[in-house]
Order: structure tokens, then sequence, then C-alpha cells
């Protein structure tokens, strides 16, 4: 993608805007669907319509509601930390945006194909936790301040075993690059991990073999546990129900957001978004294939034309990833909140125990059948 751009506009800043740019399009798209998902979804399932009067069926909604945020007044309360209030909507979308650097769109497009794209996907996670509190701290409001530490403790503990289910794909793969976790998922669908990974050897993007038999059927019930596990904790860290107790409406009203107006409360409901396509965006990368075709086979690869193959594994990435999304609006809608002792106990007694023994387990079989 970066050599296409650099044939049609030359090896310039603007290039390099233009190819960095992409994934902001894309999440801008993709967060007008989401919110129309969202609306129209709840609204199916407490037997309503929803909203119906702006354009046919109501469609053009997330359009308006972009406009009423843009006019609406930016409000900032007297005693508020006037620096880090303001910083703090930006920063949480920064840390959003950046983590797409290392997300594979295609087997041809990535913003940042680096060896350590899991470490600095974990890693650049942790900025939202400095946005969240910086926000409710900023704000001088104790409903603010009390949603902020009650997000930082959840995704601080919720961290440690979605790191751990990372872990478990890269001892198998034995690389943190993105491409190469999904390059070992290729070929026809019971190569993805959430079936037991490859069944043959396969070559991965860096050049290097991984070797694979249908032994590999063994780590699926390890493989088909850590994905539920990882889901799990992914709607933990987008603080989504049944795990929203920090934006607890009938608690806190709003938690770190409620003195946000205007386009500073919509830069954290984009990065909410973002967010909720990242987490379902990395489960189809590290258990269902990434941009893999589930057939194993691409139409381009017939007509031999390789940008309609980028095109349909970008396709397969995105509507996995939109599916998981749908799950992610559906449980929000089906399930109750949880209290927050029952969400601690969750995460310290039963998800951490259980990532640790599965990476165990998982290590120790590596290391026996290679």
């Amino acid at each position: 993608m970066e050599s296409l751009l650099q044939s049609f506009l030359g090896d310039n800043l603007l290039t390099l805007v233009l190819y960095c740019a992409l994934p902001l399009v894309f999440i801008l798209l993709y967060a007008l669907l989401a919110i129309l998902g969202e609306v129209k979804i709840s609204a199916w399932m407490q037997d309503r319509l929803g909203p119906m009067r702006t354009g046919p069926y109501g469609i053009i909604q997330p359009i308006a509601d972009v406009f009423k945020l843009l006019q609406k007044e930016d409000i900032t309360p007297k005693e508020a930390d006037k620096f880090l209030f303001n910083l703090a909507p930006f920063l949480s979308f920064m840390a959003a945006y950046a983590a797409f650097a290392v997300v594979p769109f295609s087997s041809q497009y990535v913003g940042s194909d680096m060896n350590l794209g899991a470490f600095y996907l974990i890693a650049i996670g942790s900025l939202n936790v400095a946005a969240i509190m910086m926000a409710g701290w900023a704000s001088h409001n104790k409903y603010s301040l009390f949603g902020a530490m009650r997000s930082v403790a959840q995704i601080v503990s919720y961290e440690v075993p979605a790191a751990m289910m990372l872990v478990i794909i890269v001892i198998f793969v034995g690389s943190l690059n993105m491409q190469d976790i999904i390059t070992a998922q290729s070929g026809p669908i019971w190569n993805w991990f959430v079936f037991g990974g490859p069944k043959a050897d396969v070559q991965l993007a860096s050049g290097e073999v991984l070797a694979a038999s249908w032994a590999n059927l063994i780590f699926l019930p390890f493989f088909l546990a850590a994905f539920v596990m990882y889901y799990i904790t992914a709607l933990a860290e987008t603080n989504r129900t049944p795990f929203d107790i920090p934006e607890a409406e009938s608690e806190l009203v709003s938690g770190y957001h409620t003195e946000y107006s205007g386009m500073k409360f919509a830069m954290f409901f984009m990065s909410e978004y973002a967010n909720m396509f990242l987490v379902s965006a990395v489960t189809a990368i590290l258990f269902f294939g990434g941009w893999n075709s589930p057939f194993g086979v691409y139409l381009g690869d017939a007509f031999d034309a390789q940008w309609l193959v980028a095109l349909e594994q970008f396709g397969w990435l995105a509507l996995k990833g939109l599916f998981f999304v749908f799950v992610i609006i559906w449980l929000r809608w089906t399930l109750p909140r949880l209290r927050v002792d029952q969400l601690m106990y969750m995460c310290w007694k039963v998800l951490i125990p259980f990532s640790f023994g599965i990476a165990l387990i998982v290590g120790f079989l590596v290391v026996v059948l290679k």
C-alpha cells in the first residue's frame, strides 16, 4: 500500500500522512455505522422502533448526532484543572488510535510492521488509563473521580489476564509480530487458533517456518478457553456491560466524563467505539485468522490481481471485527451490571489463575511437541 501511494505521490511527507490517516478514515466511518447499529439493535431488543425521523428509517441519525455535538457549548468547570481537563479526551482518543498502528488490515497494509507488535499493543493501551484518571481528577467532581478510580482499577486488573491470553498465542507462534500470528493461521478455517492452530508446516511473514501437524488438535480446548477469557477481558477493558460500573448512570451519572460536553465528550465517545473495534479486531487476529479467508483462497488469486486479494483480506478482517462488535452491543442490552466485588472476584480469583494455568500447559506442550 505504501509503495502504491509512493508511485502516485512520490516519497514525501504527504504520502506518509495519507498512509497514517487511512485507519482514521476507517474509524470515523465505522463509528457512524456502530452508533446506528447500537440504537437500532437496542430498539429491536426492547421491541420499539428507535430513531425513524432522520432520513429513511433513521439511517442518518448518527450524522445528526455528530452535528449536534459540534454545536453544543464547550463547558469547562470553574474549579477544574483546565490543562488536564482539556488534554484528557485528546489523550484518550490518541491512545486508541495509536494502537491501530500495529493492526494488520491485510497482508499488504499494516501501519507499522514491528517485530514487537503484540508488546506494543499491550503497552499503548495503558495510555488510556492515564487519560481516564486525568479526566476524573481534573473535573473536580466526586462522581467523576469515583468513576475514574473504578475504571482504572478495572482496566489495570483485567490487563493481566488479557496479556496472558496474548502470551499464550505468542508462545505457540514464537513471534510477537502480528503479521506472523495471522500468517500462522493461513489456509482453511481449521487452521485458526480457535480450532487448535495450523495442521501443517507454515512459513511465517518473517520467513521462519512454523512446524505443525494434526497433533495440534491437543491445543484446541486451551485455545478455545483462551478465546472466551480474552473476550471477557475485552468487555472489561472497554467498560462495556456487564463491566460498565465506571459509567454507572444510576450511581455516578456518567462517571469520569460527567463534566464533559460538546466535542470533548464526542472524543471520549469516539475513543470507546474505536476501542470496541480494536479489541474485536485483536480477537479476530488472535483466534479467528485475522484477514485470512475461511476458505483459504481468494478471488484475486484466480484473476492474478493482488489489489483484489488485499481488498478481500480487508473485508474479512472488517467482517470478523464487526461481528464481535455486534456481540458486544448485544451483550450490553442483555446482561445486568456486575457489582464491584463480583467484578474483582471474577478477575483475580477466576480469570488470572486460569490464564496462568493455560499459559503453563501450552508452554509445556509446545516444548514437548516441538
